[in-house]
């Protein structure tokens, strides 16, 4: 089983970059991390599913068996951050986020993957998102790692929490307290949240229902992914992307990113209890598919280097959407043909590598930029000549058209204007509704 002050978010940093390697960890245990094809990607796998306690109604009792995980949110991290970006000391972090399908049982996926140094976890206690740091009173439960209440991201590692008995109802938002006693720099985080979350004034807040509040956050430091433990047939989608899926220009706190919007589709056309397909978002904003950009450690490493780690390494993956490469078109100094050849090649790569893993891939068009700062008639080109082949080469296992969803009729190098967020790159809520409209449901049978 694989592992892996407003409501307007902060900008994305971008600063040097450097390299870390891989280590995942199921609770006590370690598994050393391999790079497939390349020293610099990092591969998480786990082995077997984990037997450990879990804290529950205060008390430490066996987490019942769950014949399979299946992601209900996730998010890809990035970094390192630079230093002095994201620091605390002796404080409580409350990461809200999303769900999109519901259950039983959870585990967590911490990660400092990009870290250099080890960073001590306190206490981490999960529950349901009330308002602002407040959480439903009587939802709140405590996570354990390998047994223990505490545990230490090791440097250049990711840590599966032991599997929790909670009542997480589909479409909640939920928030992950982590207390950090030391002094700790967020070196691996996922930067554009376009969510508020929050840090504690000095202390240990994880199993209060409020906590004094010294801060707000938009990023989420540390937090990768959080699993649903359940006996039923499901499955996982995973949205990878940049910043169109990141959700870039959609209104914050109202989880109106696409993967969101799909997410809820799913809930409501097909019933609950119909079709449980997971909805995992990673994407980042400023993402390549084929080299990471220059000085900017928190766009990410490209698609095709995080892929095993953002994709194969998530629970229960059985769908993929891949739409990438207009950040390879737009920040081209040449861009032509040859282009776009390399870029359906990138697509090849992803795809013969899902297919290892009986992943169905959904090949999605690139979305019209005429107006944006870096448009040019060369660059639309390349996106008309990489979208031409993703819908007729036949490579993907389907084709979701996004381009036709939120271009103008008129004048299809544009986003509608109804549909474009402003820049003229991203679009903007109904614009994003569009998109997740735009995948046929048939296609996420299981």
């Amino acid at each position: 089983m694989p592992i892996e002050s407003s409501d307007e978010p902060a900008e994305p940093m971008q600063r040097n970059n450097s390299r870390a390697g891989l280590r995942i960890r199921t609770g006590a245990a370690t598994t050393a991390g391999s790079a497939a094809g390349t020293t610099r990607r990092a591969f998480i796998q786990a082995g077997s599913l984990l037997a450990g306690a879990a804290l529950a109604a205060g008390a430490v009792r066996p987490a019942r068996a769950a014949e399979s995980w299946y992601g209900t949110w996730g998010a890809a991290p990035a970094g390192p951050a630079p230093a002095g970006y994201m620091n605390f000391s002796n404080q409580t972090l409350r990461l809200i986020v999303h769900a999109s399908i519901g259950g039983t049982l959870a585990r967590v996926r911490l990660s400092n993957e990009l870290g250099g140094t080890p960073v001590q976890v306190g206490a981490a206690w999960l529950g349901l998102s009330a308002s602002g740091a407040s959480l439903v009173a009587g939802s709140n439960r405590q996570l354990r790692f390998g047994g223990n209440a505490g545990t230490t991201l090791a440097a250049g590692a990711a840590l599966l929490s032991d599997p929790l008995d909670i009542a997480i109802p589909a479409q909640a938002n939920l928030a992950l307290s982590l207390y950090l006693p030391g002094s700790v720099q967020a070196a691996t985080l996922h930067d554009a949240a376009y969510q508020t979350s929050y840090v504690s004034a000095a202390g240990n807040y994880a199993s209060s229902q409020a906590m004094a509040i010294q801060r707000s956050l938009y990023s989420w430091p540390f937090l990768t992914e959080i699993d649903i433990g359940t006996t039923r047939a499901g499955a996982t989608l995973v949205a990878l992307g940049d910043s169109q899926t990141d959700g870039v220009y959609s209104t914050g706190n109202a989880n109106r990113r696409w993967p969101d919007y799909l997410a809820r589709r799913l809930q409501t056309e097909t019933g609950s209890g119909a079709l449980a397909v997971g909805v995992v978002n990673r994407g980042i904003s400023g993402n390549r598919l084929l080299g990471d950009a220059d000085n900017t450690p928190l766009a990410g490493k490209d698609a095709i280097e995080r892929f095993d780690r953002d994709v194969l390494a998530t629970s229960g993956v059985r769908f993929l959407v891949v739409l990438i490469g207009i950040n390879d078109i737009i920040f081209s100094s040449s861009p032509n043909a040859a282009l776009a050849d390399q870029i359906t090649a990138g697509y090849l790569r992803l795809i013969a590598r899902a297919r290892t893993r009986g992943i169905r891939v959904l090949g999605a068009t690139l979305l019209p930029f005429e107006g944006y700062t870096w448009y040019s008639a060369a660059r639309d080109s390349v996106r008309q000549r990489v979208n031409a082949w993703i819908r007729t080469s036949g490579a993907f296992d389907a084709v979701v058209d996004f381009d036709a969803a939120v271009r103008d009729p008129g004048r299809p190098t544009r986003l509608l204007p109804a549909r474009d967020g402003g820049d003229h790159l991203h679009p903007n809520d109904p614009g994003y509704e569009a998109m997740a409209y735009a995948v046929p449901l048939g296609l996420l049978a299981y």
